[in-house]
């Protein structure tokens, strides 16, 4: 059939569609009060300029076509992340601290899991400039803050750290392509075909790669980790034992394996999760080379959601009904429509002909002349 779309993409209804565009004002709203400016990077740019910095696993994303004015090839953005990078870094060209929010549509060449969307929506704050600790807590607190206001709580929120990885890896003495297969052994915790990649490699590196499996869990973990990993992963450890002080109050926990962005991040790492969700709601972390490739390096953090799926999990919203008004040129009619507009009712004309229809559009109540005034009644149902 000529309007079936293809698989993994799908309209948005009118219902869902309300939830949505409310959710994203809330959330928009919530980070300008923050500081955070909204940008809104274009839909597809050269492929050289929208994946430079973010490693093969956006490339792999991203779907990609031939621009018929240039001749050149173009990509369809699966992440805003690196477009607000280079906004940062070569356009607004600030010297101090930049925060920025974005939100917009993305396209997968293939869906991240079984029942999730090719499209997502995509909402995010990023804050550039500073590389401190403190820019981190902050972009984790708005996160916890972000996920309230969309009516849900993070049951935990997961950290982990690339840089403990890339100096076991370095001091260990593996080349690329190896550390490439230990990467994806951890991330799959694979300790049988870990335990055969590090066969062979110094101690005590050997031995802290087949722990990092192991090392997940509440703020102990940090704890076991300076007794069983070299003294060189220990400014990494100091990094995360400090957000675990200052986070606290948050559901916060520790993966020492979990390499989520590995290929585009370039320190702490997190992800949240929360009850009925089948992957993470929100992703994030430090990604301070990214806005080098666009020719000046900035240190960066931040976080995306996907709002359809945060719209669809949230809680406390309800759908709204509208008024039914007559048609007409009526002063005290056309005075009584405006009235319940300003305050914030959904008031739709009547066209004639359509009698007993207009529950299909949403309407469950009505304007009625009674006496000298208009008032609103419940429609009653045939």
């Amino acid at each position: 059939m000529r309007w079936v779309l293809p698989e993994a993409i799908e309209d948005i209804l009118p219902v869902e569609a309300r939830r949505i565009e409310a959710l994203r004002r809330r959330l928009l709203d919530a980070f300008e009060c923050r500081g955070y400016q909204f940008v809104m990077p274009p839909l597809l740019e050269y492929v050289d300029s929208l994946l430079i910095g973010s490693g093969r696993d956006l490339d792999l994303r991203t779907f990609k076509l031939v621009d018929q004015l240039s001749g050149r090839t173009m990509g369809i953005r699966a992440d805003i992340t690196p477009q607000v990078a280079r906004i940062d870094a070569h356009l607004l060209n600030r010297e101090g601290v930049t925060r920025l929010s974005y939100c917009g549509s993305v396209l997968h060449t293939l869906p991240a899991g079984f029942t999730a969307t090719r499209e997502p929506l995509q909402i995010g704050a990023e804050i550039y400039g500073h590389a401190g600790l403190e820019a981190d807590i902050e972009i984790i607190r708005l996160l916890a803050e972000a996920l309230k206001l969309a009516g849900l709580s993070a049951t935990r929120i997961d950290l982990g750290h690339v840089g403990l990885f890339r100096v076991l890896t370095t001091a260990a003495g593996f080349d690329a392509e190896r550390e490439e297969s230990v990467f994806s052994a951890l991330q799959a915790k694979d300790v049988p075909t870990l335990r055969e990649l590090v066969q062979g490699a110094a101690e005590p590196y050997r031995s802290a790669l087949l722990a990092l499996p192991d090392l997940y869990g509440g703020a102990e973990v940090l704890t076991q980790a300076r007794s069983r990993l070299p003294a060189e992963v220990g400014p990494t450890l100091d990094e995360l034992q400090r957000l675990a002080v200052a986070l606290s109050d948050l559901p916060m926990s520790f993966d020492l394996s979990d390499l989520r962005g590995y290929h585009y991040h370039s320190g702490i790492v997190f992800a949240a999760y929360g009850n009925g969700a089948s992957s993470a709601l929100a992703l994030g972390g430090r990604y301070d080379m990214v806005g080098k490739a666009y020719g000046r390096a900035r240190p960066a953090t931040g976080f995306s959601m996907d709002l359809r799926e945060l719209a669809r999990m949230a809680n406390g919203y309800s759908t709204k009904g509208a008024i039914l008004a007559p048609s007409g040129d009526d002063k005290q009619l056309q005075a009584a429509v405006q009235r319940l507009r300003e305050q914030g009712e959904i008031v739709m004309r009547a066209l004639p002909g359509h009698e007993g229809t207009w529950h299909e559009a949403g309407c469950d109540r009505c304007l009625v002349h009674s006496g000298s005034a208009w008032s609103v009644e419940p429609i009653k149902k045939d």
